[in-house]
């Protein structure tokens, strides 16, 4: 499987059989750009414009936009409702956490998710390979908070979005920088451009994993 980041929250997965999926894509916004995509799944975790423009998605594709399962080709993906504050969505809405299995690996994309799991939401979900999660603050968890999810979920592999970057220029000031997070997670640190993981050579990035927006 590949992972590329496009910046912010959106993310493409690429399965060993071709399938595309393109997480929470926003095609401008900021600095930041990306291409026109034609994935086979595009979905969104929730429908703030930065996270919903599935106008960035070309072709017949499956949109997956609700806190259940859906199958396609050598994809199973489940939703998990959650919110995306700490007053369960009474401030921003809610928000939903997809897991994601596919090549024999299972990979969480958190979404903006506002708060720590309860008991109940770590059971459902299960062991996870890969986490996806924000960690930038103000508008998400917050870099202490997402180590403590990363915890919870005990994934091998974490990888942060949603903090502040170049590309969102003044915007950026109201996130953290990723560098909270890699010193509070304490974890060994795995800088790539695109993530070429399988079962086979998932050990050899366990840690955090940086990705670099191009």
């Amino acid at each position: 499987m590949k992972i590329k980041w496009y910046g912010h929250s959106t993310f493409l997965l690429t399965s060993e059989g071709g399938t595309r999926i393109l997480i929470d894509p926003y095609y401008r916004f900021i600095r930041y750009r990306m291409p026109i995509v034609e994935p086979d799944i595009v979905a969104v975790t929730h429908n703030h414009f930065d996270h919903s423009k599935i106008q960035a998605a070309t072709g017949d594709y499956l949109l997956v936009k609700e806190p259940k399962e859906y199958i396609r080709n050598d994809v199973r993906i489940n939703g998990f409702k959650t919110f995306h504050d700490k007053v369960n969505g009474e401030k921003r809405g809610p928000n939903i956490l997809y897991r994601f299995q596919m090549d024999g690996l299972t990979i969480c994309h958190c979404g903006d998710l506002g708060h720590l799991l309860s008991e109940e939401q770590v059971k459902e979900i299960g062991k996870v390979d890969i986490l996806i999660i924000p960690v930038g603050g103000t508008f998400t968890i917050n870099a202490l908070e997402a180590t403590q999810v990363m915890h919870q979920l005990k994934s091998t592999i974490t990888i942060p979005m949603h903090y502040r970057t170049k590309a969102l220029s003044v915007v950026g000031l109201m996130f953290s920088k990723v560098d909270k997070f890699l010193q509070i997670s304490g974890q060994r640190t795995t800088e790539v451009k695109i993530l070429d993981i399988s079962k086979e050579n998932l050990s050899e990035y366990a840690g955090v994993v940086t990705m670099l927006y191009e």
